[in-house]
């Protein structure tokens, strides 16, 4: 073992106090300090006072968060190293703040068996810098028809079943899942997309398709598979979960369900909620499934949001090779990457525009989906010290060159944003530090 090695695990081994921060504590900001011993919180309290021997971070000015949690994202391993890797994913992970992913399941081999998930979770727990949750297939092959996965065989290594990707065409096939995934206690996680309705578009079916020559994708691909699935599962009492809604019927359809008492919940992106189709470029990188959709769906999801009809923010982290996206809107592969921007672009373009406050960004992005999701890790004495710093003071023009995820496909790389992860705790270690933290860390090894 190197001098290094072993250095950096005493340092990890020694007591952490994260002085002078604002702390997010039951749904509210207070001003406390945050201690750390091994893997857990050890007290958040006013006037922590730190020991000769202790690794003191000053977090004046900065927001100390429970870790963020993506519950939507692409790690690419195994089967598509080229585009990301459970190490590159998980780095760029930490450097965006967030502790703890859930993977989806569009791999190779997919995990649809306690056999084929094993090779993913050997690899997570090998690569993986943050805490990796794997979610389960739906369907065999995950095809979205066909044979149903084993849930019974396959829900103690899983955070939920999707097919993400692929909506699940069969009403049928959908509900019997539901019963299952019910029976095992774990949410379906759906990719809500009617393939006869598709007719080979690529963009929204807008002003921009319309007006470019492009095919476009209806709202209605999206919206009739949700309004089918909310049906089933008021029938099944399956928790149910709506990946990535990009529609304003979509929102409205969960608005009515939650109302009426139906276990549903459901996800946004930051780009459904900054981008309209009317910023669109001839750029792959402004390409995704489902599209960048109307004024009037960007509209009515940021009024989900505001009113707590979307429950949560998750990036849909989908990394493809450059080849893969130099290709234009027709040609290139559907998806970009979000890990490492959604801070900034949450932050800048809702909070500081005053459409929610930092406590409801906290909520969408950390404590939402760790309740939703049985994730746990609140800032309190006996947790898991998956602790994420927040400075919203910072300003800065993203740079897709600085990113540690091997994409670098975005739609925001150029923008002015404000606000930044700058420093990552899982489990008491530290897996980023901005360069501050890296010079005080090193003066004291």
């Amino acid at each position: 073992m190197s001098a290094s090695s072993i250095g950096g695990k005493e340092r990890e081994r020694k007591r952490k106090v994260l002085k002078g921060g604002t702390v997010y504590r039951d749904g509210k900001f207070i001003d406390a300090d945050v201690s750390i011993v091994g893997e857990r919180i050890e007290t958040v309290a006013p006037g922590i006072f730190p020991r000769e021997e202790d690794e003191v971070f000053d977090v004046r000015g900065c927001r100390v968060i429970p870790g963020l949690v993506d519950v939507h994202v692409h790690l690419r391993e195994p089967g598509f190293p080229a585009k990301e890797t459970i190490r590159t994913g998980t780095e760029a992970a930490a450097h965006g703040g967030f502790t703890t992913v859930c993977a989806m399941p569009n791999l190779d081999p997919a995990p649809d068996s306690p056999e084929s998930l094993g090779v993913e979770l050997e690899k997570i727990h090998r690569e993986a810098v943050v805490k990796v949750l794997p979610y389960g297939c739906i369907t065999r092959g995950q095809k979205g028809y066909g044979e149903l996965v084993d849930f019974e065989a396959l829900c103690a290594s899983v955070v939920g079943f999707s097919d993400d990707g692929r909506g699940v065409q069969d009403a049928a096939l959908m509900e019997e899942a539901m019963r299952r995934a019910a029976r095992c206690g774990k949410p379906i996680v759906a990719h809500c997309e009617e393939n006869e309705l598709l007719r080979g578009g690529y963009i929204h079916d807008g002003v921009y398709a319309r007006e470019h020559g492009h095919r476009g994708i209806c709202s209605e691909s999206e919206w009739r598979q949700v309004a089918r699935d909310v049906e089933l599962a008021a029938r099944t009492g399956c928790r149910y979960h709506v990946c990535h809604v990009s529609t304003k019927e979509s929102v409205e359809i969960i608005r009515k369900a939650k109302a009426a008492g139906i276990g549903v919940t459901c996800e946004t992106a930051p780009h459904y909620l900054i981008l309209c189709d009317e910023d669109l470029q001839e750029d792959g990188r402004f390409k995704m499934n489902p599209p960048i959709r109307s004024r009037a769906d960007r509209e009515a999801l940021i009024a989900g949001v505001v009113d707590g009809t979307i429950d949560v923010i998750a990036t849909d982290h989908a990394p493809h090779t450059a080849a893969e996206k130099s290709r234009g809107l027709a040609g290139s592969a559907m998806g970009i990457v979000g890990l490492e921007t959604a801070v900034p672009i949450i932050y800048t373009g809702l909070v500081m525009k005053g459409f929610i406050p930092e406590e409801r960004m906290v909520e969408l992005m950390s404590a939402a989906p760790r309740c939703l999701f049985g994730i746990g890790g609140a800032l309190q004495s006996g947790e898991s010290a998956d602790v994420t710093v927040l400075d919203f003071n910072r300003k800065y023009v993203i740079d897709p060159d600085t990113f540690r995820s091997k994409g670098r496909s975005t739609p925001f790389a150029g923008m002015q944003v404000q606000g930044c992860s700058v420093l990552t705790l899982v489990n008491g270690r530290t897996v980023y530090a901005a360069e501050e933290f890296d010079d005080k860390l090193k003066r004291m090894i």
